[in-house]
């Protein structure tokens, strides 16, 4: 309850909207709100000549806006706040360090059962039957959709004078009247099971054996009461609920003898709630033991956090990383504290989420994209209202949960450029976004990787961060040996067979052979890199992006993997008209079709983003080939994460070239990153595994760091040419690219930004350059970029970053010229 119960002082709020606005707007509290409303709360509010929104009251105050006319808030939506101090802290953090809008952080926070926009379409929900419960305007509503089978929230605001009909409707969502379409299709609605119970007139126990007696005359139904007596424990003294759908299926009866008992009053139905997110589960087991190198890293760690908010925990991979996060996490749930567990990638939930359910139980939630609208709205719902889960595992957006009592943040394979939001805004490193948040709460941060990025390094070896070393891999297993296949001596003595070496094929053929399984690894999914004439050289681009069309065997299309479009392959080359289009380049489809042709006896499997669009498809993958029904996994990135399987001998890295030449300045470490983790993956439990590289250039330093597992050097090198070269860690950047369909008034409009950029910062500002790919999705691109280093203020530089952004927009040649902020890109 607020403070504010004056009769006649006129009170506002501030509110948040899901709406890229650069500052907050005010509506007026009618009396009947007054003594409802607080901060954190959701609200309907009219934005616009016509549009409704939920909004996020920030403040209440006395200040009316002088600027323009205040409407008043049409409704309230919450009967408590949903979004604490904290978050709005957390929030504001984001939006100011990430140079974006609070609107933007908002939408980005929420799951979309938990916004609410008038775009919708209502109709009815079939299973309403009850219209008594509906006051006058809802009987409007109702009658109206029954006529009409479906009406937007415009319609339904044009039946009554006072345009607030998102109240009514959400009055009527409340009484599951409606159900809403469109923008709102997978609005939060709590999943509700029957069950079934005894009536309280016979829990008498005479009453109860006269009606058993006199139902001997009805068997059926007879025995569909003895049925709910024996599985709802009714005689013991640990009584259970027992759902309709169980006691139907146990007893083997149909719904109308159910039905008979329940006219009769003998049992009774109720609706409750049910999670969908919670499922049975299997008896928790002990935590295992840690080995004497683990033991140490513990110790370590927690030492660690007596001086450092932040810990770098380095192992080696197969060191057992994830079994000391095991221990940490049932220490801090044992102080009652919560824990966030981060993952870079979707596909590493599958596994781990098994591993932390044996120890944890119920007490683990799940956040990720994977999951409905409607399951991300009841993890959130179960972490604010303070449930069950007291440890949630997710991706990057896991970080915007409401979190009450933080103690723990872990950030798994914390170098992944997967943590960094792209688009839309707001553009933000969830591994550094969660230091902040651990601040925040007064928590501790473990980054955990076998190959840290060089600025978290950095700082741990100067003293920002607590450094842990984990060298040993678990029982003592050697590190893979990795083996140097020299792809362009083969190609010149003809002993190529497709896109495989004689060394990877007999390795593979050995592997088989002992029963063990294989990986291989390219980092680029689809049949071929772009098809191209032989005669003239011409390639099919995309008609929408500077970009070749990337071949797709298994839809027999060519696909633009940045705007999707798709188009059939041409037969003959449309610059010179000869039937002369060859494919050029690899991807997982082609290698997939390749290995199993060479072993058409083997089970082979596809792990890409065109294998894993549905939410279980990565579990069923993964857990295909953890039981051995697959014998050679193929996949990109994803498989370079964390993953663990006891039966993998080889590893096949395929192109290691295609990773090293890219033109950016972090292609190396990365590189290094990459296949020092895909390596990872091989000889995990029993024995040592063997890494294969294919690579036209095998004496390549950051090859030949990847063979003898040298860190230390490539990080060395990297850091040297780093300081040189004006790049983090010893710089921060700041990207703006800048798009139009006009390529011209890009151009014009870049070169003034760079112009007024460079009166502000100098040598600092590179560009405006046309990057790898100068258009997508008919947007022609420019990019500036920024250096600034560490000793300057930062927030002084986006400050002045946004003034000259300002002064761009304001120009009318310039309004519809789209300018993106990117901080810290990846």
């Amino acid at each position: 309850m607020n403070d504010y119960n004056m009769p006649d002082i006129l009170l506002y709020a501030d509110v948040i909207l899901p709406l890229p606005l650069p500052k907050l707007f005010t509506y007026s509290i009618s009396k009947e709100h007054i003594n409802k409303l607080q901060p954190g709360m959701r609200v309907v509010i009219q934005f616009g000549a016509k549009k409704f929104y939920t909004a996020i009251v920030k403040e209440i105050h006395k200040n009316k806006p002088e600027k323009y006319a205040v409407k008043e808030i049409a409704s309230i939506l919450d009967n408590e706040a949903i979004i604490s101090k904290k978050q709005f802290e957390f929030w504001e953090w984001i939006a100011n360090y990430y140079m974006c809008s609070l609107g933007e952080v908002y939408k980005a926070a929420l799951p979309s059962g938990l916004k609410l926009e008038s775009e919708a379409k209502i109709l009815i929900d079939n299973n309403f039957t009850d219209t008594s419960k509906l006051n006058k305007n809802e009987t409007i509503v109702f009658n109206v959709l029954t006529n009409k089978n479906t009406l937007t929230v415009k319609e339904i605001n044009n039946l009554f004078e006072q345009k607030n009909a998102l109240s009514i409707i959400k009055s009527l969502l409340d009484k599951k009247a409606i159900i809403v379409l469109e923008r709102l299709k997978e609005n939060y609605k709590p999943k509700t099971e029957k069950y079934i119970s005894l009536s309280k007139k016979y829990r008498n126990k005479i009453i109860l054996d006269k009606t058993l007696s006199e139902l001997e005359k009805a068997p059926k139904q007879l025995k569909i009461l003895i049925y709910y007596l024996q599985l709802s424990d009714y005689f013991s003294n640990n009584k259970k609920e027992l759902a309709k759908k169980t006691l139907l299926t146990k007893a083997k009866v149909s719904t109308n003898i159910l039905t008979s008992l329940l006219k009769k009053g003998i049992l009774e139905e109720h609706e409750s709630e049910v999670g969908r997110l919670t499922a049975s589960v299997e008896k928790t087991s002990p935590i295992n033991k840690l080995n004497t190198y683990q033991e140490k890293a513990l110790t370590e760690i927690k030492q660690s956090f007596n001086d450092y908010n932040v810990t770098l925990l380095y192992g080696v991979t197969s060191s057992g990383k994830t079994e000391i996060y095991i221990h940490l996490i049932s220490e801090i749930i044992k102080s009652g504290k919560q824990v966030l567990y981060l993952l870079p990638e979707i596909a590493l939930t599958a596994q781990i989420i098994n591993r932390l359910k044996k120890v944890f139980g119920n007490k683990i939630g799940i956040y990720h994209s994977k999951f409905s609208d409607a399951e991300r709205v009841e993890t959130w719902q179960n972490v604010r209202q303070k449930k069950n889960y007291q440890v949630i595992l997710g991706v990057r957006s896991s970080i915007f949960l409401p979190y009450s009592n933080l103690g723990l943040i872990i950030v798994d394979e914390e170098h992944e450029n997967t943590y960094k939001q792209y688009n839309p805004a707001p553009r933000y490193n969830a591994r550094d976004a969660s230091i902040m948040l651990a601040k925040k709460h007064g928590a501790k941060v473990l980054l955990g990787t076998a190959t840290p990025a060089i600025e978290t390094y950095y700082n741990a070896t100067n003293n920002r961060y607590g450094l842990v070393n984990l060298t040993q891999r678990y029982k003592d297993i050697d590190l893979p040996e990795i083996i140097l296949s020299d792809v362009s001596e083969a190609r010149r003595k003809k002993k190529m067979r497709g896109i495989f070496t004689p060394i990877m094929l007999e390795y593979i053929d050995e592997a088989l052979c002992n029963g063990e399984q294989i990986i291989l690894f390219q980092n680029r999914r689809g049949f071929s890199s772009y098809l191209i004439c032989n005669v003239c050289g011409w390639v099919p681009k995309c008609t929408n992006c500077d970009v070749s069309l990337t071949y797709h065997k298994g839809i027999n299309r060519l696909v633009c993997h940045y705007c999707g479009y798709s188009t059939s392959l041409p037969k003959n080359c449309e610059a010179c008209g000869m039937p002369s289009m060859r494919t050029m380049g690899f991807g997982t489809e082609q290698i997939e079709d390749e290995i199993s042709a060479i072993f058409p006896n083997c089970k082979v499997a596809r792990l890409d983003l065109d294998t894993t669009r549905t939410k279980t498809a990565y579990q069923r993958i993964i857990g295909d080939f953890e039981v051995k029904a697959v014998d050679i996994l193929i996949g990109t990135q994803m498989l370079s994460k964390g993953l663990n399987f006891d039966n993998v001998s080889v590893v096949g890295i395929l192109n290691a070239d295609n990773m090293l030449h890219f033109p950016d300045f972090r292609s190396f470490e990365r590189s290094f990153q990459l296949m020092t983790q895909v390596s990872g993956r091989a000889g995990r439990k029993y024995k040592q595994g063997k890494v294969i590289i294919q690579s036209s250039d095998i004496t390549h330093q950051i090859i030949v760091d990847v063979q003898e597992n040298n860190y230390q050097n490539m990080y060395k090198q990297q850091l040297e040419e780093r300081k040189c070269f004006k790049y983090p860690p010893f710089y921060r950047l700041l990207n703006i690219t800048l798009k139009h369909k006009n390529s011209s008034i890009l151009n014009h409009a870049s070169k003034l930004l760079s112009v007024e950029l460079r009166q502000m910062f100098g040598n600092r500002v590179l560009g405006p350059e046309i990057p790898l790919i100068g258009r997508i999705q008919n947007l022609y691109l420019k990019s500036i970029l920024i250096k600034i280093e560490k000793k300057i203020s930062h927030q002084k530089a986006k400050t002045l970053l946004h003034n000259a952004i300002n002064n761009i927009k304001v120009d009318s040649r310039f309004k519809s010229v789209q300018i993106v902020v990117n901080i810290d890109p990846m």
